[in-house]
């Protein structure tokens, strides 16, 4: 078999693959809806949005915080979202000084209010930071959306609502991520204009 030939076979697996996830996060509609009216309702009362993800949850998460922060589709005004791993002297000092664990926790207990929004990031749904952070964020009376896989793993349990995509497949889940938040920058930003 050449190189160009299992190149072929690779790509279409893929989009195989990609094209019956996304069929199958379409069960996922009336949850998205929630996590959107959550968001718009966080973000029209004042709150702020915190999203923390590790690796390309991590890369998910900066990118639906500049949606906010930016725009989507409409001119409008900025709304307040932070991908809490931004500040790479933050997260080194945490984790330097405490443990990788607690980066997003103790960034939670500094910027988290009640009635903020964290969207927790991670396709096992047992990533321990994002757990920590979950847990931060409940005790802080902040809502909790998780987007995991399919389990919605330890996660599932601390989130007011999680969206677990339907598969074990990392890249697969990760496809599916970015589209539920970008639908939920779209209706948010709709409905706040």
């Amino acid at each position: 078999m050449t190189d160009q030939v299992q190149a072929q076979q690779t790509i279409q697996q893929a989009f195989d693959e990609h094209a019956a996830v996304l069929a199958a996060t379409r069960a996922l509609f009336p949850q998205i809806e929630e996590a959107a009216d959550r968001v718009t309702q966080c973000l029209a009362q004042g709150g702020t949005i915190l999203l923390c993800g590790n690796g390309g949850s991590a890369a998910d998460a900066q990118h639906i915080a500049g949606e906010f922060v930016g725009r989507f589709y409409k001119e409008r005004r900025p709304l307040p979202a932070l991908a809490l791993h931004t500040n790479t002297t933050v997260m080194t000092a945490i984790g330097n000084d405490y443990s990788f664990d607690t980066v997003y926790r103790r960034q939670v207990r500094a910027h988290g209010r009640p009635g903020d929004l964290l969207i927790g990031i991670t396709t096992s749904g047992n990533s321990p930071n994002i757990l920590h952070a979950a847990e931060a964020a409940r005790e802080s009376e902040m809502t909790v959306l998780g987007l995991t896989g399919d389990s919605g793993g330890k996660l599932r349990a601390l989130c007011d609502l999680c969206l677990c995509v339907p598969s074990n497949d990392t890249p697969r889940i990760q496809e599916m991520h970015i589209l539920i938040g970008h639908l939920i920058c779209q209706i948010s930003e709709a409905r706040l204009a």
